[in-house]
Parts: structure tokens; C-alpha cells; sequence
């Protein structure tokens, strides 16, 4: 009680708590607090004792024994738990979360085991209480505002002037329904409000940790991926309801702390370390780290700017005027290297920190140090190496000690580290710890080190720990004055003196050079405020309305004052949706007022559909392709006239860029949406990092090819390692030695190094699920380096694969003659060429380096046809062999893989392909499993004549099985179909007729909706006899929704469905808010033929773009804007607390049929009621959640390799072929092997037990004999003995200052079950299934936990690859970026990467 002056003793009625939570205190009455012991009852012998938690309070600081408060606790707190909660609340309210006590059961073996399991309480169990007695005669149970459903309560923390409370909503038979977590926050104790964060962004059972926050907003960082190495920072407004994405890839270690700390006592400023390569880390890679500042409290981040020269004024080693790759980057909290906070004191705007300059974080040893005066804005570098440092005296005393080995002298300066002198320690040390008091306001510090091994100081016996002391006061400085200080403003940017929450802030501190010492011990600086105009970043959102964009618009009809709109055009004063953020202090008489009521139409108070708006823009020339960027609302458009336009709000608006030069190609970064690429004619280059927000020119090593070869190669994990393909002494036509030369960079082309040259096309080997070396080339190069490019075929010089190790420094010819070859997925597929029989074979491999020949039934005659890889997202590879090439009349062979790609079984016959490889060939993005392909149903006759019938055919098993598609009863206009019979079918235009690849029959957000043109009959009609069709449920049923051929566009996830006529010209759109149910017209005024609708690529906005042709002006383009975004002003609401109230429903693709189960597994998924009228907004997270895998049936099986169906859907062996041999080879545990069958199991099914169509008759395993009584003992009682164990040593582990930590399942080593229970002072959460929930509870036997205890105390993505033959050779097209104009014959498949773009 006096600073460790007197220690004094109390006792407990029990053992203190196994959990982090054990003493409570309160902010206001220090003599108050709470102390949660353990309380354990025997089950006698060698059960154990069935433990569980009781809660004390005190209100004399033990002075008397602590009074019994609460059992079966988990966490109590105080509600005044930090000072800065409001006063208005009663200092003796008390929150705690607890659990029902069990049963009591009897003492006989079935009744300990029966006790022990009672003991684990279910989650559905905890709920929150409350009491203003320490539940004495009041007990209050905390419903949350949604009465009885308050249940799951995981934890509860106080967070500035917050009270937050995590809870995960339950089945009411005690089963988690999801994975969501939800957080409630009151700032009066009495009304709690639910946080809302952006859909498919909120808090997860995975992981979360409030970080440090400010006094007038939440900073939550969410781990919203199991086994993610970062996170995503949210921001709240001052109520802490509303949460809006702040930061993405912020750095966390696997205790779930992050890399984030606010500079102390400045208001704004904070640091945080993010993950540069996520992709590259969740693949295997090490963590690339770069450090970023804050100023404005989380509201915009930016890189740390370097400082031009070292401590020894020598200048840096990279340009720091290029911040992207070379800034300044600091460790932080992840690994702390000293005591307390990591950058900063209660000194005014000084700041250390160890860290490195460049594009990355270096290993600490590698690092020097670094210091601020300015709050962060500029640094300098203090000395060279990692150093230990404090602050003392306010600041006007630094201290730095090496921190790399063993040192003797201490550094110190008075002048902020302008100059630094040393002095002698008289011992040789390694320091651990160099501190003072916490409020950095000392003379004096502590240095504790470690002698080295061999040291003469070592005490008598061996004693190697050291304790320096070190005084300043002794130098006798005199005290400072008035004089010597300066009043020093926070925040300074731009010259000026920055505002936050309404103010600036500044402090008097001690002027740089003045030779004094403050002497104000334990007196901190107190910061002083001026207040600033009012602008728009002291507003918020108000009640009811929701952050959009820069925006807020409603989230429900607006309540209309009494007396208001008592006709129906009368008008009310109503909130501009804007409110001043409670606390700030700017001035509104000299600045804006957002806040100011406005006059608004009744039906805004209404939940009454608005009106769509539209604008256009003409283009000079024709629109020849258009792009977004990834989560963004810019795009880019390029013309008919080498010319780039973009729009920054989704097609209202458009400027040039690139400052209007001529650009011959564009092209997006495969893997980084961010970026985008504009080729010009010469080697000039512009591309943008930054979604458009700015655009920057590199010099490519060699001037754009025109030799039908991509450009652009993008690496999938590092966006700045590019391959460029040029070519050079091709100006002439007749050149003799024209080639294809390939660079790579590493830094986004500042710097080229050669590849190779007389090259087809470079890429990097390393594909997302393909996981090589990140550093190999793979090269289609020549063998003969000589001669024009342009006559390589005419030459018969052999295309060879080439591997380049080490960015292409150690060489090896793969195969010597190839057609091509294409990596995508976990496949690397090579069509190898046998130049003695000019006869292809297909070589796969998952390494890169180990190729296997893929296998096809010996009837199939495949050496010299055409091949088109159509995809592999499910585990297979899906092949289109041509087998009928005929100008007019193509069609081939379906073949699906294994796992490994290497045989191939027939899955379709006769499945339709165009004259330029295309196939027919479609799968549903977001429902694995789903595809869609057209057959010729009369090849006989087709062969003849060049006339195809096409007929459709639909899986729902990944072609394990096809059929027809199932017609709707009634067209649109509610008449019955003409024919009859079984011939009758749907049948819908595919691939080969579209115009706009990207234009898919789904979308990637809207769930099970499939849009398309066709027509019910024998066999599909012409398009212009084609009418459109809708399907809700993955193609199961279908409806006909409009009358002739329209194009279509996905809007809000499928809230919105658009229409256009694309049979004529046109000056309407037609949708539907209600999926199909009604459709309503919108006119926009000029009429024009409509080529393609586009909107955000996951099909999330309200907002559209016609690209389309005025008739009159056939040279030049036309974009109608459409804004849906007030047809409906109440935002969706999803409640996971209370489902049956919100407007969304769980649906799964199985609900039309009797089997619930797709792929083995029933999925549910998130999908608006179709009959309301409210928008989605943001993405929702699919699929909610995979409810149970399912029985294997029939639909989980398909033919082996060597059968095929018949016409009754049998597999049958085919003609001429012979069964695979049988697999004898066993598993460690597996007990016997099988026969093979005429089916294999689809790769992709995750089916369990069920029908076993792919056993035969089984064989024993060599070596496997059966297991006694006492080894099935053994493994029964084991499992539970080693969870109480894990448990017991898990829970004792504690977090770091100022954390809340939702742990996360499924993560390695230390981090699986440890993090279950672990609890960071400021909450406990750390609850993620029922069984977890309270191991804690169980104490193990024969005195395991006391000894322990006692230790403790220290998408339908079309990747097509095809292979046609050109003359007396082939072509192997690949699909990649964007190349110059070129060839029909050597044209290349624009990659339209439908996995991120929809509809």
C-alpha cells in the first residue's frame, strides 16, 4: 500500500484461481477489489477433483477476510475498471460472467465420470450478471437488449471509457450456430449496443484483439482466417457500435499480440508493423514486415520516411526519396527487447526505436537505432547496432546500452540525441533490462545484466546476474526555467500544426540545447488544447445511419416527428446523417456544420423504394476493354484511339491518364488488383501500385514484342517481380535476327536482369497452390539461337521447356521439343512433342520436376489432337480433347482426372468447342461441383453437313455424372411449354457465343443464382430465338424471367438482377430486387446497342455501367451510369444472436431436393429473403458454415479410369482396355486394402461412410493383427487424461499489456490449445467450443496440478491452355496477360480470372 515500503499478509477461504483473472481492482476505490479462487471436490481415489471458480470481494484491502460474492465463475470485474469510465455509473456495480452450478452425482465409478463431465459446462451456459451488492440481494441478469438469447458470454473487459463483452451466439440445444463472434459495449452500464462491423468482416472464433484505443473509439484487430499470420485493424465511432476497416495485414504473433502501440501521452500517433507478402506467408514463406504511422488515429497510414544520412553523416543505401522501397521499418511489441513500452514515453514527441532502412524489416542483430524529436513525422539515426534505451527527466535524459553482446559503457544525452557521450560500467555485462520509473519523470535507472562465462567479477559461488545503478542526479544540473522551455505542438504536418478530435494538442518540454535537467519527478507533462475550425473529420455517423464511402446512409426508415407528413407531399426536418463526435471540441463558427437538420421527403422515413439516377459519358472511340480494381471503385477503360480513361466512382466520371499518351496494350497485375500496367509503343511503361490513385512510369528493358507473346508475367506471392518479354532488331519486316528477349525484376522494374533469349514465353514457376521455389523461370526458349523469330517453324528449330533455378542463373532443359506447357493451380501440365512421329503426349507433375505421362483409355487416339485445360479448382483436371477438328463442325472429349492429374477418365462425349479451341465449358463460381457444358447431340449428321445440334447437360458431382437441364413448367408469361416428352429440356447459349468472357453465368457473391439465354425444346435454337432464364439453387429447377436474349449483371450480392435487350438497340434497363419474383423497367433516354454491363468485380455495389454504341456515332463509345443506391434506403440486417428476426435465411443448395447433401457435404449459406426490400452492402463471408459431412451416395462416385457410362449410367469397361491394377499398399493403420472397382470416388467429396462403390473385396493389411482389451482401454481413457494435462499447463500462460485475445483453433505448436484459456489483463476471452470451454475445470490426479501450480509461480475461372495446330507444327495457347494486337491464328486467351470478378 505505500510503494513497497511494508509488505503485509491476508489468507483466502481458497487457492487462488488457475486463471489470469485472479485479483480485480477498482479505478476509483483503491481498497476495493475482487479475488476468484478455486474450489475442488474430490471424487475420490484416482478420478481427480471436479474444480471450478468462486469469487471474493473485499472493500478494506484484505485488512479483514474477503466475503463470499459469486459461484462458478469465470470473469468479475469492476464496472468502474479503468478511470476513465464515466462517473455517472455506481462505484460498487459489478459485472461477472458465470455459469449454472452442475448436479450434484453420486461417488460410484459411473457417477465420478457422470460429475466429471457435468463439470464441463457448456457455453450456453455463461451469461453475464450484474450487481450493485456484490450479489448479495441483487442479481441481475444482463440480456443485452435481446432478452433470453444473451447466452455464449465468452468474456468481459473494460476498454477506456467502454465496457465490452464478447459473446458467441448458441443452438438451443447448446450448439454453436456459427463461427461469429459478436461484441456488445455500454458506455453507461445500463444500455449495451451491438458493434457492428462491414459483412463478412466481423469478429470471429478464430481470434480478435483490442488493441490499445483511444478515448473516443475501439481498436479491434481481427484474425478472421484460422492460422492467418495477420490481421485487419477496425476503428470504431465514439459509441463504439459501428467499426470501419482501418489497416489490413497488420502483424500478429501466434499469442495473439499485435504489432501496435500508440505513442504515450500524443494524441493520434500510433505504429504498427504489417505484413507485406500475406499470400507469400499463408503459402509457407517467411513474414516480410514493413512499419507504418498513424496520425489521425487509424484514419490514414503511411510509411515511415528514412532519414537521408547515418549517425556517421555517410548517406543511406537506398533512395529514401522512394518510400515504397525505402523507408524506415521498427521493431515492435511482437518481440520486445526491454522493459514497458517499446517507442515511447511520457516525454513529449521523442521516440526510439530499433530498426532498419530499406524495402523490409531486417533480423534485430542486423538493425540500428533510431530517434524522433517530432512525434514520428522525421527520425535520425542515433547509433549504429541494436541498442537498449529509456527515457528519464521528461525526456531531457536519454540512455542507450548494446544490446547485440557484451558491453562495458552506457551512452547518454542531454540534447534529445543530438550528441551522445559514454562512461564506464566498470564491469563487462550482457544487458537484459534497462528501466526507471514507469513515468520516465527519473534521474535514476536500473541496468540489469549477465556476466559472460569466464568473467573475473563473478560472485563466490558463480553468481553471473548484475544490478548497475546509476544516478544523474549527482552531476548536479541546475533546474530548468521558464526560459528553458518551449511550447512544442503535436501533430506537425506540413509546417503546421495538425487537429484532431477538433484541437491541436501541444506541451511545454525542455528546449533541445538548454543544459538543465525538469526534476519534476512523477509529475507527467500535461498536454494543452487549442481548439480548430470544425472540418469534416469531426463528424461522425449519426444514430441509424452507417458509414458508406464518404457517406452515411441510413440503416432503417428515419423516425418522423409527431405532426410531420400528414400528406404525401409534405416534407420533414430530418438528420443529415451526420453528428459532431461526442467530446470534440472544434469550433463550428468557423468551420463546417455537417451536423445541420435538412428538409427530406416522407418516404425517406419510409421503408418505401427511391428512384435510379443515371449520367453518360461518349468516348472518343470505341471502348476495346475495361478492368476494376479489387475492392475498389475505380476503373479503367481503354479506347480505340490508344487512349486510357479511368473513373474513380464507378463510371460517373472520367479523365485520362497516363497524361494522355499512346497506349497500345493494358493490363492488370494477375495476382495484385491493385495495379495495372499501360504499355506504350516505345519501352515506356506506366502502371499504378495504388488502384488508380496515382500513376508512375518505368523504362522496360526492350521495346514491346509484337510476336503474339504476353508482355507481363506476374509472380503470385511478390507483386514487384515481374518478367517482361521485348524483342529486338525486329524494326524491320525482313529482319534476319529478330527475337523475343525476357527480363525479370524484382523491384517493379527499376532495375532488369536477362532471362533468355529466342523465347516463346518466360513465367515464374510458382503458382498459388503450386508451391516451387519462388524463385524459378520456367522458359519455352529455342534450341537454336539464331535466325528471325518470325520463321522459327519454318526453320523446324525445337521448343524446348527450360527450368532456371535462381532466377534463371542454373539452366536444365526439361524436354526438348514441346508444344507448350501451362502451371495453374497445384498442376504443371506439359504437352510434350515426339519429334520422330510429330505425336503429342501430356506430361503433368505437382513439383516441377517429377513428370508423369498422363494416362487416357487405349481406344482414344489422342497423340495428334488438340487440347483445351479447362480448369482444376476441385483436386482434377478437367481436359477437352478435340476428336472431331473440322472447320464448323469441332467437338471433342470431356476427360477429368485424378487427383494428380495423370489418368484420365471419359466424362462427356461429343462436348462443343468453336474454330479457336473454346469450349462450352462452364463452373458455377461459388458451389463447387457445379458445371455446365453443350454437346453435339448429332455428331453423325454434324460431320456431314457442318450443321450442330447442341444440346445441355448439367453436373452437380464434378462430372462424375451429367443430365439434362430440368425445364420450367411455364414461360414467363405463365403458358405451358410446347413439347413434351423426355426430349424436352432447357438448353442455354454457352462460352463460345459470348462476347464479354468475363460475363459468366453466376457471380461470385450471389450465391446459387445462374442467369442465362436459351430455350425449352430438343436442342438449342439461335440466340435471337432465345429467351432468359433464372436458377436460384445451383441449377436444379429454373425459371423463364424475360422474353428474348438479354445480357445480365449481378448487383448487392443478387439483391439487384439487370436485364438489357441484346437483340436491338435499346433505351431501358429491366430489374429485379427480388430475385426474379417481379421486374420493374428503367429508361435512361438514349437509345444505343448495349455491349457489355460491368460493376465492382464480387458484385457487391448498387452502382452499373452500360458500355454500348450509339447507333449515329458507330466510331465512339457510350457509358450510361446507373445508381440503384436509393431504390431502397433500409440496409439489411443481419442478427446472429436472433436469426428468425433479421432478413437472411441459410440456405443450401440441397433444400429442392430429397438429398441435403452436395460433395459429401451439407453447406449453408448466407442469402437475403427474397421478398425484402432492403440492401446487403458489404460482402457477406460464404459459406456460413459446412453443417456435417454426409453418408457417401451414389453422386459421390464416378467412372475409374478405363470405364465410361453407358446409356443406362453404368460405368462399363471400354472397349479394348483392361482395369488399373490393384493397390495393395497400406497405411500405418489401416487394417485392409481393397479392389479396385469401375468407380472412384470424386476427388473432391468429402463423404463418410455411405455406400463404398469404390471398395472391393477386401484384403488384410501385412502385418496388422487386432488389439487387445487393454490397448481400446488405453486409447479411451488417453485422449482425456492428456486434454486435463494440456489444459491445466496451457491456462497459466499470460498475454501482454493491453490486449483482449479471442484465441484461435487449429493453430501450431504452442498456440492449439493454450490460447483456448489464455486471458490478457484488460479480458478474458478464450472460448471456442463447449468441451474447451472448461478443461481449466478438471484437476488432475495424484497431485499433477498442484505441482504444476506451484512451477507456474516463476470461380468459374476459364484458365484455358489449348493446343491447335498451326501449318506442319503447333501452338500451345496459355492464358496470361495482355499482348499487342496480333494474329487471329496466334491469338491469346485473355486471363478473365472469374474467382474475383463476377458476373
Amino acid at each position: 500500500m505505500n510503494r513497497g515500503e511494508t509488505w503485509a499478509s491476508f489468507e483466502t477461504a481458497l487457492p487462488p484461481s488457475i486463471s489470469a483473472n485472479t485479483l480485480a481492482f477498482h479505478a476509483n476505490q483503491w481498497e476495493w477489489m475482487l479475488f476468484t479462487g478455486q474450489s475442488c471436490e474430490s471424487t475420490g481415489g484416482w478420478k481427480g477433483r471436479i474444480c471450478h471458480d468462486e469469487t471474493f470481494y473485499t472493500k478494506d484491502a484484505f485488512s479483514t477476510p474477503p466475503k463470499p460474492m459469486l459461484s462458478y465463475t469465470s470473469r468479475c470485474l469492476f464496472a468502474h475498471d479503468k478511470a476513465e469510465y464515466t462517473k455517472s455509473v455506481d462505484d460498487s456495480l459489478v459485472y461477472c460472467v458465470a455459469f449454472e452450478p452442475p448436479p450434484t452425482e453420486s461417488s460410484d465409478l459411473k457417477g465420478a465420470l457422470s460429475s466429471l463431465f457435468s463439470g464441463m459446462r457448456t457455453l450456453r451456459e455463461s451469461r453475464l450478471y450484474s450487481s450493485f451488492d456484490f450479489f448479495d440481494k441483487d442479481t441481475n441478469f444482463v440480456d443485452l437488449g435481446i432478452g433470453k438469447e444473451a447466452r455464449g458470454v465468452v468474456g468481459i473487459g473494460g476498454v477506456q471509457k467502454y465496457l465490452v463483452t464478447a459473446l458467441k451466439p448458441t443452438s438451443s440445444s447448446g450448439g454453436q450456430d456459427s463461427s461469429e463472434m459478436v461484441l456488445y459495449v455500454t458506455e453507461d452500464g445500463g444500455t449495451w449496443s451491438r458493434a457492428l462491423f462491414p459483412h463478412g468482416k466481423g469478429l470471429k472464433e478464430n481470434a480478435y484483439t483490442i488493441v490499445e484505443s483511444t478515448e473516443h473509439s475501439i481498436l479491434v484487430d481481427v484474425n478472421s482466417a484460422a492460422g492467418s499470420k495477420s490481421g485487419t485493424l477496425f476503428t470504431s465511432n465514439s459509441n463504439g457500435t459501428y467499426f470501419t476497416q482501418s489497416l489490413e495485414h497488420t502483424n500478429r504473433n501466434k499469442m495473439g499480440i499485435v504489432d501496435f502501440e500508440k505513442l504515450q501521452n500524443v494524441e493520434g500517433i500510433a505504429i504498427v508493423n504489417v505484413v507485406n507478402n500475406p499470400e507469400a506467408v499463408d503459402a509457407g514463406q517467411d513474414k516480410v514486415l514493413k512499419t507504418m504511422i498513424t496520425f489521425d488515429d487509424g484514419g490514414h497510414w503511411s510509411l515511415i520516411q528514412a532519414p537521408k544520412i547515418d549517425n556517421e553523416g555517410k548517406k543511406v543505401s537506398c533512395d529514401t526519396s522512394d518510400m515504397k522501397t525505402c523507408s524506415l521499418n521498427l521493431h515492435s511489441v511482437t518481440q520486445p527487447h526491454n522493459f514497458g513500452r517499446v517507442f515511447s514515453s511520457t516525454a513529449p514527441g521523442l521516440v526510439m526505436g530499433v530498426g532498419s532502412i530499406g524495402n523490409q524489416l531486417l533480423p534485430y542483430d542486423e538493425c540500428d537505432t533510431f530517434i524522433s524529436t517530432d512525434a514520428g513525422l522525421s527520425w535520425r539515426m542515433a547509433d549504429d547496432g541494436a541498442k537498449k534505451y529509456e527515457f528519464g527527466d521528461q525526456g531531457s535524459l536519454l540512455l542507450m546500452v548494446e544490446d547485440e553482446e557484451p558491453t562495458d559503457e552506457i551512452s547518454y544525452s542531454w540534447d534529445f540525441g543530438k550528441t551522445w557521450k559514454s562512461f564506464d560500467l566498470g564491469v563487462k555485462i550482457r544487458a537484459r533490462l534497462l528501466t526507471t520509473v514507469p513515468d520516465s519523470t527519473s534521474l535514476k535507472f536500473i541496468l540489469l545484466g549477465t556476466l559472460t562465462r569466464h568473467s573475473k567479477d563473478k560472485g563466490k559461488n558463480g553468481e553471473r546476474h548484475v544490478i548497475v545503478h546509476m544516478d544523474f542526479e549527482s552531476l548536479k544540473k541546475r533546474v530548468c526555467t521558464d526560459r528553458d522551455m518551449e511550447k512544442w505542438y503535436a501533430r506537425t504536418l506540413g509546417g503546421k500544426p495538425d487537429c484532431l478530435m477538433g484541437h491541436k494538442q501541444w506541451f511545454m518540454r525542455r528546449k533541445q540545447d538548454a543544459d538543465c535537467v525538469v526534476n519534476e519527478k512523477f509529475k507527467d507533462p500535461v498536454g494543452r488544447e487549442e481548439d480548430c475550425p470544425c472540418s469534416d473529420e469531426d463528424y461522425e455517423c449519426d444514430y441509424n445511419f452507417a458509414p458508406d464511402g464518404t457517406d452515411c446512409v441510413p440503416v432503417g426508415p428515419e423516425p418522423i416527428p409527431t405532426g410531420s407528413c400528414l400528406r404525401e407531399t409534405d416534407k420533414f426536418k430530418g438528420s443529415s446523417g451526420f453528428r459532431l463526435i461526442p467530446g470534440n471540441t472544434c469550433d463550428v463558427r468557423k468551420g463546417i456544420r455537417k451536423d445541420e437538420p435538412v428538409m427530406k421527403s416522407c418516404h425517406a422515413g419510409k421503408a418505401e423504394p427511391g428512384l435510379v439516377s443515371h449520367q453518360t459519358f461518349n468516348f472518343p472511340g470505341l471502348v476495346l476493354d475495361q478492368a476494376y480494381f479489387s475492392d475498389s471503385h475505380t476503373l479503367v477503360a481503354f479506347t480505340s484511339q490508344n487512349k486510357v480513361w479511368q473513373s474513380s466512382n464507378e463510371g460517373y466520371s472520367w479523365n485520362q491518364v497516363a497524361n494522355g499518351a499512346y497506349i497500345v496494350a493494358m493490363t492488370m497485375h494477375t495476382y495484385s488488383k491493385d495495379r495495372a500496367y499501360l504499355i506504350t509503343e516505345t519501352s515506356d511503361v506506366h502502371y499504378t501500385t495504388d488502384k488508380g490513385a496515382s500513376w508512375n512510369k518505368f523504362k522496360a528493358p526492350a521495346d514491346p514484342n509484337s510476336l503474339g507473346i504476353p508482355l507481363l508475367d506476374f509472380h503470385p506471392l511478390r507483386a514487384d517481380w515481374l518478367i517482361w518479354t521485348g524483342m529486338t532488331q525486329c524494326t524491320d519486316s525482313d529482319s534476319k535476327n529478330c527475337r523475343a528477349v525476357a527480363y525479370y525484376t524484382k523491384d517493379n522494374g527499376r532495375n532488369w536482369y536477362k532471362v533468355d533469349e529466342y523465347v516463346r514465353i518466360c513465367t515464374w514457376g510458382r503458382d498459388r497452390k503450386l508451391r516451387l521455389d519462388e524463385k524459378i523461370i520456367f522458359c519455352e526458349s529455342y534450341r537454336d539461337k539464331k535466325g528471325s523469330q518470325r520463321t522459327v517453324l519454318v526453320d523446324n528449330n525445337p521448343l524446348q521447356l527450360v527450368s532456371g533455378e535462381y532466377f534463371y542463373s542454373t539452366k536444365k532443359v526439361l524436354f526438348p521439343s514441346i508444344v507448350g506447357f501451362a502451371t495453374f493451380e497445384e498442376y504443371m501440365v506439359v504437352a510434350e512433342l515426339y519429334e520422330a512421329t510429330r505425336a503429342i503426349g501430356l506430361k503433368v507433375s505437382l513439383n516441377g520436376k517429377d513428370f508423369a505421362l498422363a494416362r487416357f483409355p487405349p481406344n482414344m487416339h489422342l497423340e495428334n489432337q488438340a487440347y483445351t485445360v479447362l480448369e482444376s479448382t476441385t483436386d482434377s483436371i478437367f481436359l477437352h480433347v478435340t476428336t472431331h477438328a473440322d472447320a464448323g463442325s469441332e467437338w471433342g472429349s470431356l476427360f477429368k482426372s485424378n487427383s494428380n492429374g495423370t489418368y484420365y477418365s471419359l466424362s462427356l462425349e461429343y462436348a462443343n468447342r468453336n474454330g479457336k479451341g473454346f469450349v462450352d465449358f462452364e463452373k458455377m463460381i461459388g458451389l463447387d461441383g457445379i458445371a455446365v457444358m453443350n454437346i453435339v447431340s448429332n455428331p453423325d449428321e454434324a460431320a456431314l453437313s457442318g450443321n450442330k445440334k447442341l444440346q445441355t447437360r448439367i453436373t452437380h458431382n464434378d462430372g462424375g455424372r451429367w443430365k439434362p437441364m430440368v425445364p420450367p413448367k411455364k414461360d414467363a408469361l405463365g403458358q405451358a411449354y410446347s413439347c413434351k416428352g423426355t426430349s424436352c429440356a432447357l438448353h442455354i447459349h454457352g462460352y463460345t457465343e459470348r462476347k464479354d468472357p468475363r460475363a459468366t453465368y453466376s457471380s461470385p457473391s450471389a450465391v446459387g443464382l445462374m442467369l442465362a439465354v436459351g430455350n425449352v425444346g430438343d436442342s438449342l435454337v439461335t440466340y435471337t430465338d432465345s429467351d432468359t432464364f433464372l436458377t436460384r439453387d445451383g441449377g436444379f429447377t429454373w425459371e423463364e424471367v424475360h422474353k428474348d436474349a438479354h445480357i445480365w449483371e449481378y448487383g448487392d450480392q443478387g439483391s439487384i438482377l439487370l436485364l438489357v435487350n441484346d437483340e436491338d438497340v435499346t433505351d431501358h434497363v429491366t430489374y429485379s430486387l427480388n430475385e426474379g419474383l417481379t421486374w420493374s423497367d428503367y429508361t435512361f433516354g438514349e437509345r444505343i446497342r448495349v455491349r457489355s454491363i460491368q460493376t465492382v468485380p464480387m458484385d457487391t455495389s448498387r452502382k452499373f455501367i452500360l458500355f454500348g454504341v450509339n447507333p449515329d456515332k458507330a466510331d465512339s463509345s457510350v457509358a450510361v451510369h446507373l445508381d440503384f443506391t436509393s431504390i431502397s434506403n433500409v440496409k439489411c440486417k443481419l442478427d446472429l444472436v436472433n436469426p428468425n428476426t433479421d432478413d437472411f435465411e441459410l440456405w443450401s443448395p440441397s433444400e429442392e431436393r430429397e438429398e441435403q447433401c452436395l460433395f459429401g457435404r451439407q453447406t449453408l449459406y448466407y442469402r437475403r429473403i427474397r421478398d425484402k426490400t432492403c440492401y446487403i452492402g458489404e460482402r457477406l463471408t460464404q459459406p456460413h458454415k459446412e453443417v456435417r459431412d454426409c453418408a457417401c451416395t451414389e453422386d459421390d462416385f464416378e467412372c475409374e479410369f478405363n470405364y465410361k457410362r453407358n446409356s443406362r449410367g453404368q460405368c462399363v469397361l471400354t472397349e479394348g482396355a483392361t482395369p488399373l491394377e490393384n493397390d495393395a499398399t497400406c497405411k500405418w493403420d489401416q487394417a485392409f486394402w481393397y479392389e479396385r472397382t469401375s468407380m472412384r470416388k470424386v476427388p473432391h467429396s468429402s463423404c463418410k461412410g455411405g455406400l463404398a462403390l469404390d471398395q472391393g473385396s477386401a484384403h488384410t493389411c501385412p502385418g496388422h493383427f487386432n488389439h487387445g482389451w487393454f490397448f481400446w482401454a488405453t486409447i479411451t481413457i488417453a485422449p482425456f487424461f492428456l486434454s486435463g494435462l494440456a489444459a491445466v499447463w496451457w491456462s497459466r500462460r499470460r498475454g501482454g499489456k493491453g490486449r483482449i485475445r479471442l484465441p484461435e483453433p487449429g493453430e501450431g505448436g504452442n498456440s492449439g490449445v493454450v490460447n483456448l484459456l489464455v486471458s490478457i489483463p484488460f479480458l478474458v476471452v478464450g472460448v471456442v467450443g463447449a468441451i474447451f470451454a472448461h478443461l481449466r475445470e478438471v484437476e488432475l490426479p495424484w497431485g499433477i496440478s498442484d505441482r504444476l501450480r506451484r512451477l507456474s509461480r516463476g470461380g468459374s475461372s476459364y484458365r484455358s491452355v489449348r493446343l491447335v495446330s498451326v501449318g506442319s507444327g503447333f501452338l500451345f495457347h496459355r492464358a496470361k496477360a495482355s499482348t499487342l494486337p496480333q494474329d487471329d491464328d496466334a491469338s491469346v486467351l485473355l486471363d478473365y480470372n472469374s474467382d474475383e470478378e463476377g458476373g
